[in-house]
């Protein structure tokens, strides 16, 4: 059985972690995140991607028992450099990428999440990065990514003792955008991803490029490259159809044009 399921509907695709018990992330799931997102690109009709977990967790963490298995240090050094790879893909991804969390998020599980641009977490959700508790440390940018979220103080704590926290303490530190209760993630999961599948896909796009400047680049290059894509996005119909809308107060309706 594939670690990953792939659901496309309504220009929103939906990719499930399906590997239980705990949905652990092996290479494997790795490797098909990575197919996945190559179908998405290559055939250019989504334009929101959702990451959930089956069962009881999105994902408890990597696979423990496939680290047993390696020996040479340098095979170890290929797993860290292969996941960072394919999460910093995720992380620059052309697409918005939405993570529905419940259950757990825990050290590799965390670190994915953590690669998506938007979280939505339950309250009774447990995060963390619990390495330090084997002898071991995050191996996927989770030392990188969660000062960024968090402020290094936090990050220290959390990463240096191990210990999870809630859905509700993510969300109060800004690792998460919303907090919901168990029986609402899925509905407001979907409402926020159809709310962004309703707009312009040029826009998306031109937001996406843009928001990874603020994060990498210098503010006076992100700059330049927003005033060619402001200049862009005004000669496209839908921008035209937006700005219609708008003065005529009704919803509008993007063709993608």
């Amino acid at each position: 059985m594939a670690a990953l399921t792939y659901e496309e509907e309504n220009q929103i695709a939906r990719l499930t972690i399906q590997s239980p018990p705990a949905n652990a992330l092996s290479s494997t799931l790795i490797h098909e995140v990575n197919k996945a997102l190559d179908k998405i690109e290559n055939e250019g009709n989504v334009k929101v991607v959702v990451l959930e977990g089956k069962g009881r967790f999105f994902s408890a963490g990597a696979d423990i028992k496939e680290f047993t298995s390696l020996q040479a240090t340098s095979d170890y050094r290929a797993l860290s450099e292969n996941g960072q790879q394919v999460f910093n893909r995720i992380e620059n991804f052309p697409i918005p990428m939405i993570a529905a969390i419940h259950g757990a998020a825990l050290g590799g599980g965390l670190e994915l999440a953590m690669a998506c641009h938007i979280r939505i977490v339950t309250e009774t959700a447990k995060l963390g990065l619990p390495e330090i508790t084997l002898g071991i440390i995050p191996g996927f940018a989770g030392t990188q990514r969660l000062p960024r979220l968090v402020g290094a103080a936090k990050a220290y704590e959390l990463i240096l003792t191990g210990e999870p926290i809630s859905g509700i303490e993510a969300y109060q530190l800004g690792l998460a955008n919303q907090v919901v209760a168990d029986e609402e993630l899925l509905n407001v999961t979907n409402e926020l991803a159809t709310k962004i599948a309703a707009k312009s896909r040029a826009t998306i796009n031109h937001i996406m490029h843009l928001l990874s400047y603020a994060k990498h680049e210098a503010f006076d290059k992100g700059m330049k490259e927003e005033a060619i894509a402001f200049s862009d996005v005004f000669g496209r119909e839908d921008a035209k159809e937006g700005i219609q809308a708008f003065l005529e107060k009704r919803k509008p309706y993007f063709q993608d044009k």
